[in-house]
């Protein structure tokens, strides 16, 4: 299974709002190669990690079966990115679009990138949250942690379904 987090806080240079971005994002997952589209989460409105006063976001998280090349997918998703106007800067900055690989068919890499599974996923409700919709079985590769027990020590953050 191949889980893809979506997310966005600025609406686009073409206008569209954080939530019409994720959703055209989701859909432009359809198109990567060698994958199928399997399920889309509920999409949850929630605020900056870690707290910065920048607008809250929209995250879900799209899951795909198949195979895909780590390198190629991030470049793929960071081309996605760019045409929903994204510019690498600062981390944690705001963006009209954020796609991240949170788990690539259980793959555990530390180096080239994209680092799998993703890093800092079992620490954050945006992506456990939205990832219990599509993969509630899901077990952390690295950390062999269920989901529901990556969920049950989750600290507080303030997340709302939309």
């Amino acid at each position: 299974m191949i889980l893809i987090a979506i997310g966005a806080n600025l609406p686009t240079n073409a206008g569209h709002t954080p939530l019409a971005t994720c959703r055209a994002a989701a859909e432009a997952l359809r198109a990567v190669p060698g994958t199928r589209l399997v399920a889309v989460s509920s999409w949850y409105r929630t605020a900056a990690v870690p707290p910065s006063g920048q607008p809250d976001y929209v995250n879900g998280i799209v899951r795909l079966e198949g195979e895909a090349d780590p390198a190629g997918l991030l470049a793929r998703l960071q081309s996605i990115e760019a045409r929903a106007g994204r510019v690498r800067g600062a981390a944690n900055a705001a963006r009209p679009l954020d796609l991240d690989i949170i788990d690539l068919n259980g793959l555990v890499r530390d180096a080239p990138d994209p680092v799998l599974p993703h890093p800092r996923a079992h620490l954050r409700g945006f992506v456990l949250y939205p990832l219990r919709d599509v993969a509630p079985d899901w077990v952390h590769p690295r950390l062999g942690t269920p989901l529901a027990a990556l969920l049950a020590v989750l600290g507080p953050e303030w997340i709302a379904p939309l």
